[in-house]
């Protein structure tokens, strides 16, 4: 055998056969599970002929060999006989369950925000223009436009199902075949249904996720159980039926009457302390919790008794106040988020969704911003309460049935503008006392990891150049002006000379996609950080496609399609890697658009991931670029910047 030599020494300075649990590798490593690390003589395997370096940690003991590890890994295996395949484990643990539901809610709300936001953005201009008489509320044009906004909101569900099921391992098509089920008009809000004799509440699934996750949730299961005792032969036809069958009835008789089960809680709670402490109690309490409600999609329990107050008496004591300053807080949250967040994207973000807030949409602030940091609930806990006992304690009435902004003329009474003034000032307080505790609570550093990706990025990305070369990392006589796109801006095609020196050249590399940058050294694996692959950059992807940074051939197209080695026409020899430890996924949530020998483009699309299913599973997702022939070269320069697009250079390599 070609390497047999190299792998006897390594076999026996690994601490010899009965010491290796499993081995298996990546793009350049061996990675080894030994019993007993402390056996390994690490300063002797460095020292051999053919080992490049030695990289220990909690993932692994690996041994980097170079491009040619498989061939290494298939004759190391042969003669230990073993089958090469790694452990079923995750390297990062268990995480505390209630943590990991929070995860999953927020994680699979983040694809849904750009719905979310543009309903919520046209809800708050929609309400803006019918305020100021612009447009009426009854006008063609009013209710065409709104029907997006409604749309959104009702066919949550739906958009909750497909991004669940993709992180909980449930058929996607499924998923969306049950939300719908639940919105049909057979179910969603229909009164006298039973399932199986048993009689079931009036639900509305509209507006709601909880119900819909923990169905697809259940729903994993039920497809993995269906998988086992179901023949091959007949698993294509019977399980798609069977699991919406079981599905459906348990969703109707535990999933969807949790939100009717809180209201009735929050019921008999606001019932106790209109008794015990008064009517003021109520308001504060409502107006603190409400966002939560919506997020439970257990707000409906109040609409009777606010139908009832206004029948009997004219007026609503309690409730339609509430709401409107909960309303406000939750902008005042947003609008503290807002001042004090420094990422582009979070700006966005949180200065749409209050906006449309104020004037009485939430839904997409609490979907789309509260659901993904949870601290705005304690700032809107903080400030609608204030509000809300301001109002009570003021005995604030509404005459009419409406909220937010656009509803602060029904606190007009006969002769009576006292109780608009309060209510007025109630607005202020809950805004006011919800900005602050948002500006003081702001987005924790631990949980802005998926935000800071600015939605728009202008200018170009800035390269540390040395001596020789311009300030814009760009060549002199153009020759690195050829980007991806059609006007030829960005990285360019590489030969040419740099600008001062004519006897230098430049090859300069475009990212390999949208994101945020992040300097090779603060790579979380030795083997990438420390440079011993070579140097390079890293990117924490904001898409799934991976596009070829140069032109040149396809030397290798690892079979787990997370790392492609590419060799440029100028000799530059440059790994993609994607993902740290992702060959653990055998392929699984890669997708490749090229083979093993083909020659791209610059811009090219080389490979899909699905990086969120990547992340679920434990992995950082980030993309390592290094020029693996470093040493061949004057420099390998990586851009400085914090965020970069796909025309924009990432690396430029000198010689």
């Amino acid at each position: 055998m070609k390497y047999q030599t190299l792998n006897e020494n390594i076999i026996r300075l690994v601490g010899g056969r009965d010491n290796i649990s499993a081995v298996v590798h990546c793009m350049t490593r061996l990675r080894f599970t030994l019993k007993d690390r402390s056996k390994a003589q690490t300063e002797e395997i460095k020292a051999m002929d053919g080992i490049i370096d030695v990289v220990s940690n909690d993932v692994a003991y690996q041994i980097i060999i170079g491009t040619h590890v498989s061939e290494v890994h298939e004759e190391l295996v042969s003669m230990l006989g073993i089958s090469g395949q790694a452990p079923d484990s995750r390297t990062g643990g268990r995480k505390n369950p209630f943590k990991a539901a929070l995860d999953l809610v927020s994680e699979s709300m983040t694809p849904l925000l750009e719905p979310i936001i543009a309903a919520g953005m046209l809800a708050g201009l929609l309400s803006l223009v019918s305020l100021t008489g612009l447009v009426s509320a009854d006008s063609p044009t009013y209710i065409v436009l709104d029907s997006i906004r409604g749309a959104v909101f009702f066919f949550l569900p739906v958009f909750m199902a497909m991004a669940c099921a993709k992180r909980l391992n449930a058929s996607p098509y499924l998923a969306v075949a049950l939300a719908a089920t639940l919105l049909s008009s057979s179910i969603n809000g229909v009164e006298g249904l039973s399932v199986f004799g048993i009689p079931l509440p009036a639900i509305t699934y509209s507006s709601s996720f909880i119900p819909i996750l923990l169905a697809v949730w259940f729903m994993g299961y039920v497809q993995a159980f269906l998988k086992k005792i179901i023949p091959n032969l007949l698993q294509y036809f019977l399980i798609p039926v069977f699991t919406l069958v079981i599905t459906l009835p348990v969703t109707l008789m535990f999933f969807g009457p949790i939100g009717t089960w809180i209201g009735e809680g929050i019921s008999f709670v606001c019932t106790f302390l209109a008794n015990t402490l008064g009517n003021w109690s109520v308001v504060a309490f409502y107006a603190a919790i409400q966002p939560f409600l919506i997020m439970m999609g257990a707000g409906n329990f109040i609409m009777p008794v606010v139908m009832a107050f206004l029948a009997e008496m004219g007026y609503d004591p309690l409730f339609l106040a509430a709401c409107t300053i909960s309303d406000i807080a939750v902008g005042g949250a947003m609008f503290g988020y807002f001042l004090r967040a420094k990422d582009p994207r979070q700006k966005e973000l949180f200065g749409t969704v209050s906006f449309s807030a104020i004037l009485g949409c939430t839904e997409p602030a609490v979907f789309g911003a509260f659901v993904k940091y949870r601290r705005p609930f304690l700032a809107v806990i903080i400030g609608g309460g204030l509000g809300g006992l301001f109002a009570g304690l003021m005995e604030v009435k509404t005459y009419t049935m409406a909220w937010g902004l656009a509803g602060l003329p029904s606190y007009i009474g006969v002769n009576d503008f006292n109780n608009f003034y309060y209510m007025i000032a109630a607005v202020i307080i809950g805004f006011v006392a919800a900005a602050i505790a948002g500006f003081i609570l702001c987005v924790p550093e631990g949980e802005t990891q998926d935000t800071r990706r600015p939605l728009f990025r202008f200018g170009k990305a800035r390269l540390a150049q040395p001596d020789g070369m311009g300030t814009d990392g760009s060549c002199a006589d153009g020759s690195c002006a050829g980007g991806s796109g059609a006007e030829g801006s960005g990285a360019g095609e590489g030969d040419g000379k740099t600008a001062g020196n004519k006897n230098l050249h430049k090859e300069c590399l475009s990212a390999v996609a949208i994101g945020q940058v992040v300097q090779l050294s603060q790579v979380k694996d030795m083997a990438f950080s420390s440079g011993a692959m070579g140097k390079g950059i890293a990117i924490k992807p904001a898409c799934n496609q991976v596009h070829a940074p140069v032109s040149g051939q396809v030397v290798c197209l690892f079979p787990t399609k997370h790392a492609i080695g590419i060799k440029t026409d100028s000799g530059v020899e440059l790994l993609i890697h994607i993902g740290i430890d992702t060959v653990q996924l055998d392929g699984k949530y890669f997708t490749a658009h090229i083979e093993q020998g083909q020659r791209v483009e610059r811009g090219q699309l080389l490979v899909e991931a699905d990086m969120k299913s990547i992340e679920a599973e434990g992995y950082d997702t980030t993309i390592m670029v290094i020029i693996t022939n470093t040493a061949q070269f004057l420099d390998v320069i990586p851009a400085v910047c914090e965020t970069i697009r796909l025309d924009e250079e990432c690396l430029s390599v000198v010689f």
